[in-house]
């Protein structure tokens, strides 16, 4: 029952969670989708973490994405073997993880010791970045320290098919039973933040601003155009 509640229950639980959410923040709330900027308030630290933090997240999903929804087969299907495969796992893997972990890091000590960056921060601005580094800091410790000196793990033939298998609605469970701890930590974290989502600004990663480029241009006029025009 407890392999049944993580890997069954809990996942369908949390992308429950974030659906309604979104769905519901979408309907009453759009107002608050974006996530404000606060370089009004800081930029040289927010210019170091933010670009660190943004790419690395973005290498990371490149890497999730080639872990975990393409099948094991079709890289050795394409010539690609397993030692191969875990040398550039782990090297673009470990540095997008330290891109993510040092840009959080900067961004946490930025929210929490710059004054003006502090009084418009709330819990779920601090929720939010410590539950990234406890993702991202696991995730990295797996990739530069479990895979280089316990184990090159191979989650392609059993965290890979286990998360494909929640969305065919057929969780194959089993295949979580003899996961290493640290890659269970990992996951179950993962789906906890995912749930966390609509109620941050984490919201933010699903705008796409499509109709950007076909956007009417902003017009800014000095205030002496207003004063000449009695206004």
């Amino acid at each position: 029952m407890v392999h049944i509640f993580w890997w069954v229950i809990f996942p369908y639980i949390t992308l429950t969670i974030m659906i309604l959410g979104l769905l519901y923040r979408y309907a009453f709330r759009q107002l608050s989708w974006a996530a404000p900027s606060t370089e009004i308030f800081e930029k040289k630290w927010l210019k170091i973490g933010s670009p660190l933090f943004h790419w690395g997240i973005i290498i990371a999903f490149i890497g999730h994405v080639m872990g975990m929804v393409i099948p094991h087969d079709f890289y050795l299907s394409i010539g690609v073997s397993d030692h191969l495969y875990h040398i550039g796992a782990i090297a673009g893997g470990g540095l997008a993880g330290l891109m993510v972990v040092a840009g959080l890091i900067i961004l946490l000590i930025r929210k929490a010791t710059i004054d003006p960056v502090r009084v418009h921060a709330t819990f779920a601005d601090f929720f939010t970045v410590l539950m990234l580094i406890f993702v991202a800091g696991t995730g990295t410790y797996m990739t530069l320290i479990y895979n280089t000196t316990v184990v090159a793990y191979e989650y392609r033939e059993t965290i890979g098919p286990w998360f494909r298998s929640l969305f065919t609605l057929t969780p194959a469970y089993g295949l979580m039973t003899g996961v290493p701890l640290i890659f269970k930590i990992h996951v179950a974290s993962a789906f906890a933040l995912f749930a966390s989502i609509p109620f941050t600004k984490l919201v933010h990663i699903f705008s796409f601003p499509v109709r950007y480029p076909a956007r009417a241009p902003q017009q800014y006029r000095h205030r002496s155009n207003y004063r000449r025009q009695g206004l």
